[in-house]
C-alpha cells in the first residue's frame, strides 16, 4: 500500500500526542529545544542515508512509500522518521521525567506532612 510507512510513522505521533497535553511533556511548547535535540539526527543520519542510498547499499520498498523523493533520492519518509521517532522518543522522555518529578513531590509533601503529625500518620 502507498504511503504506509507515513501512516505508520503518523500513528507514532498520534500514540504518543497525549504525552504533550495530558502529562505535560512540554516537547511540542519548546520548538527550540526540541529543534537542538533532532536536528542533529536528522543531519547525521539523513546524511548516513543518502550516502547509503548514493552506494546502492540500501533502498525503499517503492510498494510502500508515497514516492516523493527529496534530493538526492531520499524518500520523504525517510527524512519524516528521523524527524518523528526521535520526537516521540523524547516526548516520552519528558513525560516520564515529569511524572518522576510529580511522584517525588508527593512523596515529599507526605513524609513532611507525616513529620508535621509526629509519625502518627492520621492526616
Amino acid at each position: 500500500m502507498h504511503g504506509e510507512y507515513l501512516l505508520l510513522l503518523g500513528a507514532c505521533v498520534l500514540i504518543t500526542l497525549p504525552l504533550e497535553f495530558v502529562l505535560g511533556a512540554r516537547v511540542y511548547r519548546r520548538p527550540l529545544a526540541a529543534l537542538l535535540a533532532i536536528g542533529p539526527v536528522v543531519l547525521v543520519f539523513g546524511a548516513w542515508d543518502l550516502l547509503g542510498i548514493h552506494r546502492g547499499h540500501w533502498w525503499y520498498e517503492p510498494a510502500r512509500i508515497s514516492g516523493i523523493e527529496l534530493p538526492g533520492s531520499l524518500p520523504l519518509e525517510e527524512l519524516a522518521f528521523f524527524v518523528v521517532i526521535p520526537l516521540c522518543g523524547l516526548l516520552t522522555f519528558e513525560a516520564v521525567r515529569t511524572l518522576l518529578a510529580r511522584w517525588s513531590a508527593l512523596r515529599t509533601a507526605r513524609a513532611d506532612d507525616r513529620a508535621r503529625d509526629g509519625g502518627r500518620g492520621d492526616a
